[in-house]
């Protein structure tokens, strides 16, 4: 999702969207120059609350952003699945767990 596209489902400022990136409630990378957001990492109208610590943990772990949001996207083999699936289906502190590991 881009910025614009967010600012749409959230319903606030572009600012707003900008600080939830900063702060980690959200995770985006630039494709072809415009930054994107998984739809993934929405639960609703808002960012999956989840999400947050996790990539505290993944950064903590010295996971650049880059690399957290590949590791979220794709199939964790101890998971059996994505960790944002996983996440989603409130598997939150396995997915931690196993993202403290990583360090």
């Amino acid at each position: 999702m881009t910025v614009p596209e967010l600012v749409d489902l959230l319903g606030v400022g572009v600012g707003r969207i900008h600080r939830l990136l900063e702060d980690k409630h959200l995770l985006g990378s630039r494709v072809d120059g415009v930054l994107k957001v998984p739809a993934d990492f929405i639960a609703g109208d808002e960012p999956l609350s989840e999400l947050r610590g996790t990539l505290i943990v993944l950064s903590d772990a010295g996971f650049s952003d880059e690399e957290a949001m590949t590791w979220l996207l794709e199939t964790e083999e101890s998971l059996g699945t994505a960790p944002i699936d996983a996440l989603r289906a409130g598997r939150k502190a396995e997915v931690r767990r196993v993202a403290q590991a990583l360090a």
